[in-house]
């Protein structure tokens, strides 16, 4: 995880300082840019912080160590469902729910009513029919 740590938290030393340098160059007549280039650099932090409170809690994955074979990072890796159908009608109605708040509350409404039936599939896929555990 040092190397996920060190990368996001390197996002702070960049995107704030670019902020405000942004600010400098646009004579700070345009606020937008700089308050999301600040707050780009807190969701830097935040995820920063969490990574590296998460590496201390955890051992070192054969990833941190440079000296690691490649033999030491087999194994199962997580469970991936590899027929399921529900994330890509859940991408659908999350982009027509993304693309109303720019449209409309009509077609932000069309989104979220497709996109909950989606996720609930998708989160309870394995708790019925023959894949049930």
């Amino acid at each position: 995880m040092k190397a996920e740590t060190w990368l996001f938290s390197g996002g702070i030393l960049f995107f704030i300082p670019i902020g405000f340098v942004y600010g400098l160059l646009t004579q700070w007549d345009e606020p937008v840019g700089l308050i999301a280039l600040i707050l780009t650099g807190g969701l830097a932090l935040l995820v920063g912080s969490y990574l590296a409170i998460t590496a201390r809690r955890i051992d070192d994955r054969p990833e941190d160590n440079p000296r690691a074979n490649v033999e030491e990072g087999a194994g199962e890796q997580g469970f991936f469902s590899p027929h399921s159908w529900w994330p890509l009608f859940l991408a659908f109605g999350g982009a027509v729910a993304f693309g109303g708040v720019a449209v409309g509350w009509w077609l932000w409404l069309i989104g979220v009513v497709v996109s909950i039936p989606m996720l609930v599939g998708w989160v309870f896929e394995y708790y019925q029919g023959e894949h049930a555990h």
